[in-house]
């Protein structure tokens, strides 16, 4: 039985977590104790998720746990409890986005593969089994020209912008046309905005960023041969394949993503920020 520590609560998706191994015990992993930002975020998350334990310093984790589950809302809070357990050689989830600027997300990555630790990241939207079904069927329509995707971010998100939800939609851009990401463009109204993203083959994909998105994610891709749509639903919970993922990290230690992989959302999440402030056209920087 794996025993998952949990870092940060503010983030419903700790006791969602908490919920899916102790109360449904759906995997074969439990959470024994979490960390709160307050005492309150704690308290809610082990009632929800049926969490024994909460403590007053993460670190107190290290030796009671097989992995960490890293789940602050500001990505910039990520790092710090990230690298202290790849050091110690546990297995860490960052839920999303790894970091907020792309250095700090390189530096734990690279740390983590000269320590051999096991360390991921992902949205759960891309690996829904709906949304992997629907990558599939992509293989009829031909060459992917260009992808649209909509869904709900708040660019003035005070956990850090475009990075709070806009990881979902640039995720599943990202597991649909590749790393290779050449440049990006914001073009912002109000508290709404639309990002391009030219790819180096010459594929493109449009962000819609919509902050009251209450129509979920959706998507477009155009193809040579067809355009075909998804608007993402959930298959049971939605927090049973991200489980199982977390639980095959800390089970095998191995990694399910690529380094470029993980990476490349952050990357093209930096540019997109800074095209936010500046209003022009931004390389993706190179990692």
């Amino acid at each position: 039985m794996i025993k998952l520590g949990i870092i940060g609560a503010e983030n419903s998706h700790s006791f969602a977590i908490g919920k899916t191994c102790n109360i449904d015990r759906a995997v074969p992993m439990r959470v024994p104790v979490i960390w709160g930002e307050t005492k309150t975020f704690a308290k809610v998350a082990m009632e929800k998720g049926g969490i024994p334990e909460a403590v007053r310093d993460w670190r107190e984790m290290l030796g009671r746990v097989d992995a960490v589950m890293i789940d602050h809302r500001h990505p910039a809070l990520h790092v710090e409890p990230a690298e202290f357990f790849i050091e110690h050689g546990v297995p860490v989830f960052v839920d999303k986005p790894l970091a907020y600027r792309l250095r700090d997300a390189i530096r734990l990555v690279d740390r983590a593969a000269k320590k051999q630790v096991p360390l991921t990241t992902f949205s759960g939207i891309p690996i829904q089994p709906s949304f992997q079904e629907f990558k599939k069927s992509l293989g009829k329509i031909g060459p992917i020209r260009a992808v649209q995707s909509t869904g709900p971010v708040d660019i003035r998100s005070r956990w850090g912008g475009i990075y709070f939800y806009g990881i979902h939609q640039i995720d599943a851009i990202v597991d649909l046309l590749g790393t290779e990401a050449h440049s990006v463009f914001v073009h912002a109204r109000g508290p709404q905005a639309v990002a391009s993203v030219v790819y180096k083959g010459g594929a493109l994909a449009t962000m819609n960023c919509i902050p009251e998105g209450g129509g979920g994610f959706h998507w477009t891709v155009c193809g040579d041969k067809a355009i075909v749509t998804l608007k993402h639903e959930y298959t049971g919970n939605p927090y049973l394949t991200s489980a199982r993922r977390i639980y095959q990290l800390a089970k095998s230690r191995k990694n399910a993503f690529s380094r470029d992989r993980m990476l490349a959302p952050v990357a093209i999440l930096q540019a997109m920020d800074v095209s936010l402030k500046t209003g022009r056209p931004v390389r993706v920087p190179k990692y």
